[in-house]
């Protein structure tokens, strides 16, 4: 039997899962690690501790198993997107905490690069906008702000990298420099048509390119493990940022194909093909994978707070223990309390992008009470999916094509929720389904290991063994649906800082 460690390094955990070449899971482990908030709207993660956190799954998910690193035929690699790291050539280690993707601290550096004119070229090269969402003004910021970053820099003493970047050079003690393509994608540095590091927008950024990463297909040889990190030399043979990894898992290789992941944001993502999507709805475009240097690119909306909204009931209100109990409270709450919350914690992301609105709940009365707030929490990650889906829609009829599915594959922690995708099938008046493999994005990243290793099936035989658990289908009228929308919309309205 073979077997594919696939590391999932996300925004609150990292988990560790073994996959057997069936594309099984056999065992896994889960450790979540520590957020700071330094000031309001700035969001930053411990890189030495997230290290921690993937050598201790990693080794726990081999002792589960009874598997030693010897028998690990190739490691997959899923990260968080965007989040930047500035590390240490010489032993890896980083210099200061890593900048996450939700950190809003490069807003205004944003806003005045916007009023020089510049977003449009950014834009046609890597199909981004100028937000802080991505790596690119974090890179500046840093280089900018962290006593004596620029010289150390400058001297190629200082590497920067996303996750995936941070995480295989220190599994490889160094000897691999090396990223994917739809990581690259997200940096805002990346020209995603010519395939290369854009000199133009290094420039404007003040990155040295020397400083970055060499970019490779999302299946590939990114080096070997060290064996004095897990037991054995593993070759590392898949990449992929989180969402593209989800798409991966859920099959969606086919241009039209769609797939929405629910875990501390939501991200929607649809197949566009060999051809990239330019969005008139303020959506992004982007890499879905990259294999044997064919470039698959697709639309993408991205939800800053989906997941986060229910962590914030537990951990900032107090008014649950567990994620799992919002969706029983939903159901018995009073439907007759039209209350909408928008979780714009973080600013609001896509279409609006407005990284200086900040959360809001409206509709309070006397009524109102915890089960109500659960309700609105998990409704409104069902109509920030309704908006990203109908500015997606738009854009691919625009590019004459239409959606090839009546359906969108979901998946991510939140999808557990029988109520939560069932008020989202409703409120998209389409079907929801729900996999049997709820994991899909460390599934995506060992399916594309596997696929270098030539462990795993093709993409077009991994489409058809995708595995439904449930199909949701709408209930709801269409005046019911019509006015909770238009509802939805207002609260929006509302909470726009209009800067």
């Amino acid at each position: 039997m073979s077997y594919i460690l696939s590391i999932d390094q996300g925004t609150t955990s990292s988990r560790a899962i073994i996959f057997n070449s069936k594309l099984e899971a056999i065992t896994s482990d889960q450790k979540e690690f520590t957020q700071y908030f330094p000031k309001p709207g700035w969001v930053e993660h411990d890189a030495e501790e997230i290290w921690e956190s993937v050598l201790a799954v990693a080794r726990n998910a081999l002792e589960k198993a009874n598997i030693s690193a010897a028998e690990i035929d190739g490691i997959g690699i899923t990260n968080q997107r965007e989040t930047i790291v500035a590390f240490e050539k010489s032993t890896g280690k980083p210099i200061h905490n890593a900048l996450v993707w939700q950190d809003r601290r490069t807003s205004n550096m944003c806003s005045r690069l916007k009023k020089d004119g510049h977003e449009e070229a950014l834009n046609q090269k890597t199909g981004l906008l100028l937000d802080p969402y991505f790596s690119a003004t974090k890179i500046s910021w840093m280089i900018q702000n962290i006593d004596g970053l620029k010289e150390r820099v400058d001297r190629g003493d200082v590497l920067f990298g996303t996750i995936d970047t941070y995480l295989i050079y220190r599994l490889t003690s160094g000897a691999s420099f090396v990223t994917d393509a739809t990581n690259a994608a997200r940096t805002a540095l990346y020209n995603i048509i010519e395939g290369r590091w854009s000199r133009e927008l290094t420039a404007l950024f003040n990155v040295p390119i020397k400083a970055l990463p060499e970019v490779l297909d999302s299946s590939a040889n990114f080096g070997l493990c060290s064996e004095d990190i897990l037991g054995a030399e593993i070759p590392i043979c898949g990449v992929a940022g989180d969402q593209q990894a989800a798409t991966v898992g859920q099959a969606c290789f086919s241009p039209g194909m769609l797939k929405s992941t629910y875990g501390t944001g939501c991200f929607a993502l649809l197949n566009t093909g060999a051809t990239p999507v330019s969005s008139k709805n303020k959506l992004l475009t982007t890499i879905a994978y990259q294999l044997d240097g064919n470039t698959t690119y697709a639309l993408e909306g991205s939800i800053f707070i989906a997941g986060a909204a229910v962590q914030w009931l537990r951990d900032g209100l107090g008014i649950i223990e567990k994620a799992e109990q919002t969706g029983a409270m939903a159901s018995e709450s009073a439907m007759d309390e039209p209350i909408f919350m928008v979780p714009a914690f973080t600013g609001l992301g896509a279409p609006h992008w407005d990284p200086n609105a900040r959360g809001a709940i409206y509709g309070l009365t006397r009524k109102s009470g915890p089960k109500e707030f659960a309700r609105a929490a998990l409704e409104a990650v069902c109509y920030q999916t309704s908006d990203l889906l109908s500015a997606m829609r738009a854009d691919w009829a625009a590019a004459g094509r239409e959606v090839e599915t009546a359906s969108l594959r979901v998946d991510g922690g939140m999808v557990a929720s029988d109520w939560m995708l069932q008020f989202l099938s409703d409120i998209l008046a389409s079907a929801v389904e729900r996999p049997k493999l709820l994991e899909t994005t460390a599934l995506g990243a060992a399916y594309l290991a596997g696929l270098k290793l030539g462990l795993v099936p093709t993409p077009a035989q991994m489409q058809n063994a995708w595995a439904l658990d449930k199909r949701f289908s709408p209930s709801m009228d269409t005046e019911t649906r019509e006015a909770k929308l238009s509802g939805w919309k207002d609260a929006v309205q509302r909470t726009l800082s209009n800067d």
